[in-house]
């Protein structure tokens, strides 16, 4: 079987009259205004996502809880929030992007390994849905934070099923080696243990196997174990359970594999909980976002050397740090339209940043560019600008988002001055030398 051709850029992003467009915006009248490198979302594509995901699970009770750690601008969370969405967060910081930018806290489901007991406070304060708690030391602290609030904090242990999602190593945490989530045959346990503890109600169970899966079987699975575990908790235990949290996940067409297949991937959900009589949770990020954003460069030279050639770009990996981290694969194509029978070159696609690791495509064969165009690098929505940084004293790229003929700057890039404002010097280094 042979593979499924390299992706197009996006549903959202198309070449018109010549030229590239952000839904009905040209991209250079984009970086004509906002400058480069620059990240540009397309609302339509987000709509449309949330739209098709929650369509899946009509007619079960079910919440869509958007995982904030794949893109979590504040324009972003508002479009699903508006949607009816709710937020899997993983921080205090992304709690309050979250409340912020509207979602209700009744929506919100606070997931990851080492919260701290401010963090639980503040989530308890807000009121928030629930707490995925994912040990045992975790769960002895949310008890004690919570009574001492007088508060009680409604609990989904999170299961680690032990199957193994084959994805990236650096991405996979549903099997024992990860740290994710307690190991299934100590969670009976851990939740008799929730239910006898002060500020501590067991209202569910969790789990979440990896990233970027483009196979229904491993969540098939991950999803009936869960299930048969919850059955189990309820018919013998006598544990009463509201919510199953079936986490995220879902993988998108970045190259060779194709994306996951939601209407079985819902079958498969579907079948796994049928007869549960609570809600289930489930927790997107990529899959909403990845494809409803771009990164926008624009090339500064080309280096031709004897064993390669060098397309170097005013982004980097500060900017997209996925290829350096994952060697990830984004597809990238000239904002103007190649000429018909233009002849593909191979080049290794580069930033300016001081690492050999700088690399944001290898080897890849594309039509020629010169200093000045425009290249846009595609399926970006998703750990892009999220993951951005500082490093080389580089200023983050600003964020745009189109709707229709219109687009809005919906992060700034900062100023040098903004960079170093939250630095000071040392009491002892005040005389100017």
């Amino acid at each position: 079987m042979s593979p499924p051709p390299a992706p197009t850029l996006l549903d959202g992003f198309a070449y018109r009259d010549g030229t590239m467009h952000a839904e009905d915006v040209p991209l250079a009248t984009i970086a004509d205004e906002v400058g480069t490198p620059c990240w540009v979302y397309s609302h339509g594509v987000l709509d449309a996502r949330f739209r098709a995901f929650d369509a899946a699970f009509a007619g079960i009770p079910h919440l869509v809880c958007y995982a904030l750690k794949a893109n979590s601008n504040q324009a972003v969370v508002r479009t699903f929030a508006e949607l009816g969405a709710g937020a899997d967060i993983v921080s205090e910081g992304e709690l309050f992007r979250a409340l912020a930018a509207g979602v209700p806290p009744e929506r919100i489901v606070f997931a990851g390994v080492g919260k701290t007991a401010p963090e639980m406070a503040a989530a308890l304060q807000a009121g928030i849905l629930q707490f995925n708690v994912e040990s045992e030391g975790e769960l002895l602290r949310l008890s004690q934070v919570a009574a001492g609030m007088g508060r009680t904090a409604a609990v989904a242990l999170r299961v680690n099923p032990d199957v193994d999602a084959g994805t990236h190593a650096k991405i996979t945490t549903g099997t024992p080696d990860n740290k994710f989530g307690i190991e299934i045959g100590d969670a009976r346990a851990v939740a008799a243990q929730a239910a006898a503890l002060p500020g501590i109600r067991l209202a569910g169970l969790a789990m979440h196997i990896g990233s970027q899966l483009t196979s229904v079987e491993p969540y098939r699975a991950a999803f009936g174990r869960l299930a048969d575990f919850a059955r189990s908790l309820m018919n013998e235990d006598g544990h009463r359970l509201e919510r199953l949290d079936l986490g995220g996940g879902l993988g998108v067409h970045y190259r060779h594999a194709p994306p996951v297949d939601l209407p079985s991937y819902a079958a498969a959900a579907r079948a796994a909980v049928a007869g549960f009589p609570g809600t289930i949770v489930l927790e997107p990020g990529r899959w909403l976002v990845a494809d409803a954003g771009i990164l926008l460069a624009r090339v500064q030279y080309v280096k031709r050397g004897s064993l390669k050639t060098f397309v170097i770009l005013d982004a980097a990996m500060n900017d997209l740090v996925r290829p350096a981290m994952y060697d990830a694969w984004h597809p990238l194509r000239p904002v103007t339209e190649p000429a018909a029978g233009a002849e593909p070159v191979t080049v290794d696609v580069v930033g300016p940043i001081c690492e050999s690791s700088d690399v944001l495509a290898t080897a890849r064969e594309m039509p020629p560019v010169a200093p000045g165009e425009l290249v846009a690098i595609g399926v970006a929505g998703a750990y892009g600008a999220a993951m951005s940084s500082f490093y080389n004293s580089r200023l983050p790229a600003p964020e745009v988002m189109v709707r229709g003929q219109g687009f809005s700057l919906v992060r700034s890039r900062p100023s040098y001055d903004e960079m170093i404002a939250h630095e000071r010097l040392a009491p002892w280094q005040t005389h100017q030398p």
